[in-house]
């Protein structure tokens, strides 16, 4: 049990040297085309000089028209995106993922901040290693009923359910390894810090269903899904912890196995 754990901490630790990090390009109303500032961004992104691989495009979309609209305008945009980077010479994974959630994710109430493409990349020095998404989906075909399985760097700010920007790349990694894997099932378990153990666990769960409703608005069948807070009863580093580390180690997300 010990080196198992053992295991899973280096794991945890090591994927966050190796974190994706994301773009953000706004589109106007009901345009697929990237206008001034969108260009503005993504030039100033290519000049910075560093070797990147983009290795995901999402395209989003406001509410506003039909659903099926929505995703075929997303769509749309994700391919611009696509297409400017091979007009510049940007390198992208051969596995590269372009995908269109059109309407269908948590919506901001700034509707500009809907109508967008996200962009994940990763430095060159850093996409030799298996990308976070390939070894959550390697640790998910390995895993037997009753097996743990880590998110890494799901990160929530403090003491609310709102997940950070930064970590919204690994639901994206968790959404697809849920669609690549059909039979899977699983509960979400939360997971946190810093307090006594007869603490309510109202946060931990609260994140755990977070993540649960990410999964469903996105399409995941629920009947593959639970979630479940487990405050402080279940940490690995006795509480109070003894420091940061210790404290980023008890508070996390894992997924069992169903």
């Amino acid at each position: 049990m010990k080196s198992k754990l053992i295991i899973a901490l280096f794991l945890l630790h090591s994927l966050s040297h190796f974190a994706q990090e994301k773009l953000e390009l706004y589109f106007d109303f009901d345009q697929s085309i990237l206008n001034e500032a969108a260009i503005k961004k993504l030039n100033t992104w290519i000049a910075s000089g560093k070797d990147y691989q983009v290795i995901k495009v999402y395209g989003f979309c406001d509410w506003k028209g039909t659903n099926k609209y929505n995703d075929t305008l997303a769509l749309k945009r994700a391919m611009t995106v696509y297409q400017y980077l091979k007009l510049h010479s940007i390198d992208v994974n051969k596995d590269i993922q372009i995908r269109s959630f059109g309407e269908d994710f948590e919506q901001s109430e700034i509707q500009g901040e809907n109508r967008r493409v996200t962009l994940i990349y990763q430095e060159k020095k850093e996409v030799v290693q298996k990308t976070s998404q390939q070894l959550l989906d390697q640790k998910v075909k390995a895993a037997k009923k009753g097996d743990l399985i880590p998110l890494p760097t799901i990160y929530f700010f403090n003491n609310s359910a709102r997940v950070v920007p930064k970590s919204e790349p690994v639901l994206y990694d968790l959404l697809c390894v849920l669609e690549e894997n059909p039979k899977l099932k699983i509960e979400i378990q939360g997971h946190i810090c810093c307090m006594r153990p007869d603490e309510p666990e109202v946060i931990s769960t609260a994140r755990a269903k977070a993540i649960y409703n990410f999964l469903i608005q996105n399409k995941i069948d629920r009947n593959r899904l639970r979630f479940k807070g487990y405050g402080v009863s279940r940490p690995i580093h006795p509480i109070p912890e003894k420091n940061s580390m210790e404290e980023d180690d008890n508070r996390r997300v894992e997924l069992l196995v169903l």
